[in-house]
């Protein structure tokens, strides 16, 4: 094979490196250089590898924004007012109960009531015959007593009668279920007609934005990765960011469990949807770049990353980086902010350069 290509490429880097100007490791080349050189860039953070990989996540609802609607006491559901997918507005009746159970609660709150009422009709009646020196002040302390425990248990009971849901002051009635909070129903638990116990689950109800996405990252990688680091949904354009890293290591597949909170486009995802997602580093963190954008030169290794560009041509910086790790075809490196735009192609060509004019 002819050597002129190889000897007119020689010649070409040496007349192109005595058109450069190297101050402090850096270059500056013109437009027509970058081409002949098939130099290419692309920026931190955004690059083939300049995330950390993509991941397996499942899309959850914060465990605030949900609610249930359970069956207070035992009973016949009587009405379903309301789907799964339904919207549903906070104190809007979703379920009718009837049960015994809510007859007993309103009983024992009227006796208990109007006992009150009595034992009060007694001590003021006691304490107007104690002032008129007609009876002794045992006896009114022994019916103020009995007055304060009527109207305890009084209490008690009308408490009860309200964690039923049931409507105080008279006897039956249905049972009336309604939405804690404004939201979608996620889940259906019972059936019309069905007869539930006391806490059986007849709705669950939750607030859809904003959304979590629960990550299975390695452990490598979330070492390197710290709270509010963006997160993509892979093939999206929807985004959000970390909120909370794992501590703990999954035995199994050696992964840590990341929690990701995504507001804008959280309308686009579905509770328990199995997604794929991409994390990237934040900015003034480790950055993963390909392995091609690094170079070698006595014992340093540096990527070349542009600083400006204008009409006196474009200026790369050799810039030392600290490898962090390094698996497959790409780095992780210290040194590069994420924005930068940094050459992932020609970088040989850059380094001869940077060599042939003196730079270490």
């Amino acid at each position: 094979m002819s050597r002129r290509p190889f000897i007119f490429g020689l010649f070409f880097l040496l007349t192109v490196a005595s058109q450069l100007q190297a101050q402090e490791n850096r270059l500056t080349l013109q437009p027509a250089q970058l081409k002949s050189l098939g130099i290419e860039t692309a920026v931190a953070g955004e690059m083939p590898g300049g995330r950390n990989g993509s991941f397996p996540a499942q899309v959850r609802v914060p465990n605030e924004q949900m609610r249930v609607v359970a069956a207070p006491v035992g009973g016949m559901v009587e009405m379903l007012a309301v789907a799964p997918g339904s919207t549903v507005k906070r104190g809007q009746v979703v379920a009718h109960l009837s049960s015994q159970q809510a007859l007993e609660l309103q009983r024992d709150a009227l006796q208990a009531g109007s006992q009150s009422s009595l034992m009060q009709q007694n001590l003021k009646r006691d304490e107007q015959l104690f002032s008129e020196g007609l009876i002794a002040e045992s006896r009114l302390q022994a019916t103020r007593a009995a007055a304060v425990q009527a109207g305890a248990q009084a209490s008690e009971r009308r408490q009860g009668l309200a964690l039923a849901g049931a409507a105080p002051g008279k006897l039956g009635g249905k049972l009336a279920l309604t939405a804690p909070i404004d939201g979608v129903v996620l889940e259906q638990g019972a059936q019309l007609g069905q007869r539930v116990e006391t806490s059986a689950l007849i709705y669950r109800i939750a607030k859809l934005s904003p959304l979590w996405l629960e990550i299975q990252a390695p452990v490598a990688i979330a070492a390197r990765l710290r709270e509010g680091s963006a997160v993509k949904i892979a093939n999206s354009e929807v985004t959000g960011k970390l909120i909370a890293i794992g501590r703990a290591v999954d035995p199994a597949s050696q992964t840590v469990l990341l929690r990701a909170e995504v507001g804008k486009g959280a309308d686009t995802l579905r509770p328990g949807q199995v997604i794929e997602v991409e994390v990237a580093a934040p900015a003034g963190q480790q950055q993963r770049l390909p392995a091609a954008a690094l170079a070698r030169n006595v014992g340093k290794t540096f990527a070349f990353v542009q600083t400006s560009s204008d009409d006196k041509g474009v200026v790369f910086e050799a810039r030392p980086v600290r490898v962090v790790s390094q698996g497959g075809d790409s780095v992780t490196v210290d040194g590069v902010k994420a924005g930068e735009k940094v050459a992932i192609k020609g970088v040989s060509g850059l380094k001869a350069l940077l060599t042939g004019v003196g730079a270490e």
